[in-house]
């Protein structure tokens, strides 16, 4: 069953909740597994620059970090001030991390190798969208990061794989709280920053989605030049009383979705015909995240977490959510 507001509301307000340093160590533990061990340091680590992240955020409009930089990334965006002090806090705190070999991020144009060889325990590569919905920060919305992190073989420092190989997952969404939502691969929790002590506080734990929502998440101006199916879709989910929730940032819509049930959906249009989203670190890890409570993901011809990688920046088109509403566009899609 889904964790609803009200629940994590009641959870927040129990005494003494587990902090992510906690949970780790228990993990660790738990498992007594090197793997689990250096996927726990890497997340404290995501956590950490999440902090800094989330300061920054704060001030922003005190300090002059909004606004654009006057540069374009290798996606051809418009980098925001706050899209490169979260690139570097991320590396930062990153690649000083025991068994970070490599790294990728939205914003450079290759992966980064991190020389040196760990002491002990795995190799880690660890891909990451800094600051995603960043179009969003010049009005106040709700931005996020990404991550996904993957195990590695010898020799396998530069080879992408798909995204059944993450080691884990996760996703911090900055709005009114700061929440942490992660996977380790064995199911879903959720953390929310406490400020006056600096930790995040676990509020639910092994999410599960419920099999169907009352909510679609699209950007609908682009509904003129989606494929047949997916007019179909949406127009059969508007005549079942659906309704529509658009935030515009990849984690504040894919959060609702984990939280509530429903669909997110980004297919292919006219000026993306391959999807807008990246597969590596965008559509692998919220595939993983929502596979783990109990949805779907897919490109509307496969699994996301099975797709090839062709580039570190390659683009798919995303449908993730509910099992029954997912598989409600599949069955239009194979129709066409």
């Amino acid at each position: 069953m889904a964790v609803p507001a009200s629940a994590v509301v009641q959870l927040r307000s129990q005494p003494n909740p587990p902090s992510l340093q906690s949970c780790l160590l228990a993990a660790e533990r738990a498992s007594r597994d090197d793997a689990v061990r250096s996927l726990s340091w890497i997340v404290s680590a995501i956590s950490s620059a999440a902090k800094g992240i989330a300061a920054r955020l704060r001030t922003a409009g005190l300090d002059g970090a909004l606004g654009a930089v006057g540069q374009v990334n290798v996606q051809g965006e418009a980098q925001q001030a706050l899209d490169v002090i979260a690139n570097e806090l991320l590396i930062r705190e990153l690649e000083s991390r025991e068994g970070v070999m490599v790294l990728g991020s939205e914003e450079n144009d290759e992966l980064m190798l991190i020389d040196g060889l760990p002491a002990h325990g795995g190799r880690y590569a660890v891909l990451f969208d800094p600051l995603d919905g960043s179009s969003n920060l010049d009005v106040g919305g709700a931005v996020g990061t990404i991550f996904s992190i993957y195990e590695l073989a010898a020799g396998e420092e530069t080879r992408l794989q798909a995204g059944r190989r993450q080691g884990a997952a996760g996703y911090v969404l900055y709005g009114p709280s700061t929440v942490l939502v992660m996977t380790l691969g064995n199911g879903v929790d959720m953390f929310v920053l406490e400020p006056t002590v600096g930790n995040f506080l676990r509020v639910a734990e092994r999410i599960a989605m419920p099999a169907k929502g009352k909510t679609y998440s699209v950007n609908e101006a682009n509904l003129d030049t989606f494929p047949a199916g997916y007019q179909r879709f949406l127009a059969a989910c508007r005549k079942s009383g659906y309704g529509s929730r658009y935030a515009g940032a990849m984690v504040a819509d894919v959060h609702r979705v984990l939280l509530q049930g429903g669909i997110f959906l980004y297919p292919p249009t006219a000026k993306a015909p391959k999807g807008k989203l990246r597969l590596m670190y965008e559509a692998n890890p919220m595939s993983m995240i929502l596979e783990q409570a109990g949805g779907i993901g897919s490109t509307g011809t496969g699994s996301i977490l099975d797709h090839e990688p062709e580039s570190l920046h390659a683009r798919v088109p995303v449908i993730l959510g509910s099992r029954e509403d997912v598989a409600a566009l599949l069955a239009e899609l194979a129709s066409d």
